[in-house]
């Protein structure tokens, strides 16, 4: 790879990744005629043409396929070979991306990453918030935390903490509806649900001392979010019944904002991972924020355990 070309390499493997070639030029600082100008010098240097271009689509040819595949081992090889040069460095720094869930990133993570500034103040920070499962290398993130068994793929999913998913409302709402003691209770209450790529959660299903029962919130009756933080707003302000990481729920239940309900019966938890691209050589910046969210994890997970009961 010559050195005067790996900025045109780094422009065709965003495009690739964004599907839009000016997308990609505008991450990297370039106007939608200079990225076509880049680009169509590489293919010159290739004699290859890279993309099939229209005014609306960019589709990857053949060559450029292969060609990709090439490039994207070429430049992961080149930041392994940083990263092995900073892990002999005391000092760690760098700008740190990281995703996360919109609820938990605003109310829980981002005052654990203040503190992890505190730690390492070298570390710039940027905390990217969205429900929808995030694409670590479309997105240039080092780091994405998310509730659940992640989907098979190439990235490493790190355990962090186990996750009880619980049912939860305003006191508010309770002394005007009463208080469902079991899951056949629940169609007199109103429910709030998340909508997601795989469509509306709303297969609620519970088990206790080995009793399994399914509650389907009705659709046209709920109301529906696909964000997590709005949904804990609408139950915070007595809206209906919310199901919730207890991760997202934990201050407002210690507080009394929000009350646990029919603690005994358990729906399937949800654990949260750190997930991060597979490398050789793990930047220090991300093995600090990882050892650091262990650590934190840990610590809250105990003080969270009386909540519970």
């Amino acid at each position: 790879m010559a050195a005067d070309n790996l900025g045109d390499i780094r422009l065709f493997v965003e495009a690739a990744a964004l599907g839009s070639l000016s997308a990609a030029g505008r991450k990297i600082g370039l106007s939608p005629a200079a990225a076509s100008a880049r680009l169509v010098k590489l293919e010159g240097e290739l004699n290859t043409r890279l993309f099939e271009r229209t005014t609306r689509h960019l589709r990857l040819t053949a060559e450029g396929a292969l060609y990709l595949s090439h490039c994207q081992q070429a430049l992961a090889a080149l930041d392994d070979a940083q990263a092995a040069l900073q892990a002999g460095r005391s000092v760690v720094s760098g700008k740190l991306r990281i995703a996360a869930t919109s609820d938990f990133g605003r109310h829980v993570l981002r005052g654990w990453l203040e503190e992890f500034n505190e730690r390492y103040p070298q570390i710039t920070l940027a905390l990217v918030l969205g429900d929808s499962m995030a694409n670590l290398l479309q997105d240039d993130l080092d780091l994405a935390i998310r509730f659940g068994v992640p989907p098979s793929s190439s990235m490493v999913a790190r355990p962090l903490a186990p996750n009880r998913r619980v049912l939860c409302a305003a006191p508010s709402y309770l002394a005007k509806r009463g208080m469902p003691r079991r899951p056949a209770d629940l169609h007199r209450f109103e429910c709030i649900v998340l909508l997601g790529a795989s469509g509306l959660a709303n297969e609620w299903r519970f088990e206790r001392e080995g009793e399994v029962q399914t509650y389907t919130v009705p659709a046209a009756t709920s109301r529906e979010t696909n964000d997590g933080e709005l949904a804990r707003q609408w139950a915070l302000e007595g809206q209906g019944i919310v199901m919730k990481s207890v991760w997202d729920v934990a201050e407002d239940l210690r507080a009394g904002r929000l009350k646990l309900l029919m603690p005994k019966w358990r729906m399937a938890d949800a654990p949260v991972h750190a997930l991060y691209q597979r490398t050789r050589y793990m930047a220090p910046r991300v093995r600090a924020v990882l050892d650091f969210l262990v650590e934190r994890f840990e610590a809250e997970g105990s003080r969270m355990a009386g909540l519970l009961k």
